[in-house]
């Protein structure tokens, strides 16, 4: 993942080169003069050429990796942490925070609209003043972020310090995939980015858990707090193991088009969510919100594609596998990340399970994933990418209207059950897709492939946080008021804030006590009926995606292997700073 490589618009390429675009095969390097000596991909696909990695950085090769696993692993273990200890934060003071439903979106979204916007400006910086100093300072701000975040004192501190981590995480994944294909050499890259790849399911299914284990023992900033250790210790041996390289000749940086990408989104997204808070999309705020971001927006990619120096080479998109690759990637986001939203609430508000123990029941998608997406590439070569994707999309839409099974006392097996075929899913679609992405265009522009892949993956798993988010709202909303309002004595300010969300109701019946027990069936009754109409939005979206793949990935005669001799090439030695 580094900084976009500037050139002419990428065109759709041949019927034979499209062909190769899902297939899976180890990058070639070799020492390029343009890069003053640095590591850079060969434009020839399968030559046998040397990677350019000096001795004493290949013998500490696994070390590096070590480290630069901690970086990511800190970075994905927080946001799926959040998740689990997003009922407590909406708890009233003491126990947390007491954010209402749009505050706890915001607290996701501030983070990833913040990394998303930024990936392109870290990874340029990385390559003119150095990656090492970027993963240091990246890292140095995401450990400042998780200080301040733990010890917030309302939910607007919480959300601008949130943004805060995401700043710090959008110097550090650039980075870490820059520095890892710079230290192992051509024959050794695949297994090395598949390790890097399983940190990230480590985090996912060690988050919840150790989210839960923290709740259960300490205040609702521990969950932040933790990452300040991990942060210590990774800084301290980056200093001592990690090499650092840079480019002599870096593109310029597009502040104009970075602005531009944020406030289009920031505005897009607050406008979706207010219209949930109203209940209502018509309103005169919510329109004006939408349409400004959406103008925002087109102004954006007009500027890159006039701009001489574009944070996005929009002609990417003119080759159709690319864009359906990248818009794959962004619907399975959409809606995973709208489900794992109400999940929480569901088996915590309407269970009433621990912290601890709904992180337990979000391991099968972990773990399914953990199982299932090493052997993703085996399946892909035998039935081909669009098949494989279809079927991975059609099983998360599957899994998503299964949850209409669930119920107030459904069997929790049923909820597992789905979890790990939702995950198989995704296990299924996720690396064909971004396998297809990179190799969707020329070796030399990986890293804004890579850059691409993960902003695509962020927006969409904000827009699903908001638009789910604000649907779920929506109809729980208008399921509760009238239970709400036959209250005796009851103001209607109490009745507004108590249907914002099925904790904020649980709030009001604790309060009014024996009195407010009536209030609890209801409310749950309510979560699960908004949750149902929820999961057929995320359904709905999960065949989109599968309809989007089916039209326009390749089918089995473009997952081939390229020809690649498989030998050990020799070590050259390039510019990296020991």
């Amino acid at each position: 993942m580094g900084p976009p490589v500037h050139g002419p618009p990428v065109h759709g390429p041949s019927a034979q080169g499209l062909a190769k675009i899902f297939q899976y095969e180890t990058v070639s390097y070799r020492k390029s003069p343009s890069l003053g000596g640095m590591a850079s991909p060969s434009s020839t696909q399968g030559a046998s050429a040397g990677s350019g990695v000096p001795e004493a950085i290949h013998r500490r090769r696994w070390a590096i990796l070590v480290v630069l696993m901690f970086s990511v692993l800190v970075v994905v273990l927080d946001n799926s942490i959040l998740n689990v200890a997003m009922k407590t934060i909406a708890s009233p003071k003491p126990t947390g925070l007491g954010a209402t439903q749009s505050q706890l979106e915001w607290a996701i979204n501030s983070y990833t609209l913040v990394f998303a916007g930024l990936l392109f400006t870290a990874g340029i910086l990385g390559d003119r003043i150095g990656r090492k100093k970027v993963l240091l300072g990246g890292m140095a701000v995401f450990g400042m972020g998780s200080v301040l975040a733990a010890f917030s004192g309302s939910p607007g501190e919480l959300i601008g310090f949130r943004a805060l981590m995401g700043l710090g995480a959008a110097f550090v994944m650039p980075a870490t995939l820059a520095i890892l294909v710079n230290v192992f050499e051509r024959e050794e890259q695949a297994k090395a980015i598949g390790i890097w790849v399983a940190a990230v399911g480590l985090a996912i299914a060690i988050g919840p858990i150790t989210g839960g284990l923290l709740l259960e023992h300490f205040w609702w900033g521990s969950v932040f707090f933790v990452n300040v250790p991990i942060v210590i210790v990774g800084l301290i041996a980056m200093v001592v193991l990690v090499p650092d390289s840079r480019d002599p000749a870096p593109g310029r940086v597009d502040p104009l088009g970075v602005l531009l990408s944020v406030v289009g989104l920031v505005l897009l997204v607050y406008g979706i969510i207010k219209g949930g808070q109203l209940a209502d999309f018509t309103e005169a705020q919510v329109l004006v919100s939408i349409a400004a971001g959406l103008a925002v927006l087109a102004l954006f990619v007009v500027h890159e594609k006039r701009s001489d120096h574009p944070a996005i080479d929009v002609g990417y998109f003119r080759n159709p596998a690319f864009s359906a690759a990248i818009a794959a990637v962004a619907l399975v986001f959409f809606a995973l990340m709208g489900v794992t939203f109400f999940m929480v609430f569901y088996t915590q508000s309407v269970r009433g399970y621990s912290a601890l123990e709904s992180g337990l029941l979000i391991l099968p998608l972990a773990v399914a994933q953990l199982i299932f997406a090493p052997r993703a590439r085996l399946v892909v070569e035998r039935f081909g990418a669009r098949a494989v994707c279809t079927g991975g999309m059609l099983l998360v839409a599957a899994t998503m209207t299964g949850f209409l099974l669930l119920g107030v006392d459904t069997p929790i097996v049923v909820l597992e059950v789905l979890f790990f075929a939702q995950g198989a899913g995704m296990a299924h679609i996720m690396p064909p897709v971004t396998t297809g992405i990179m190799q969707a265009l020329p070796r030399q522009k990986a890293g804004s492939g890579s850059a691409l892949n993960n902003t695509f993956r962020q927006v969409g798993g904000a827009l699903g946080v908001a638009v789910l988010g604000s649907v779920l709202s929506t109809a729980y909303r208008d399921r509760i008021r009238d239970t709400l309002a036959a209250v005796p004595g009851l103001p209607e300010s109490v009745q507004r804030s108590a249907g914002e969300s099925v904790e904020a109701t649980m709030g009001v019946a604790e309060k009014l006590g024996p009195r407010g027990q009536a209030l609890v069936g209801p409310a749950q009754d309510a979560f699960v009926h908004a949750m149902h109409i929820t999961a057929l939005g995320s359904a709905g979206v999960a065949v989109l995606g599968a309809l989007v793949v089916l039209a326009f990935l390749p089918g089995k005669e473009g997952s081939g292997r390229a020809p690649d001799d498989g030998r050990p090439h020799p070590r050259q030695e390039a510019s990296v700073d020991r």
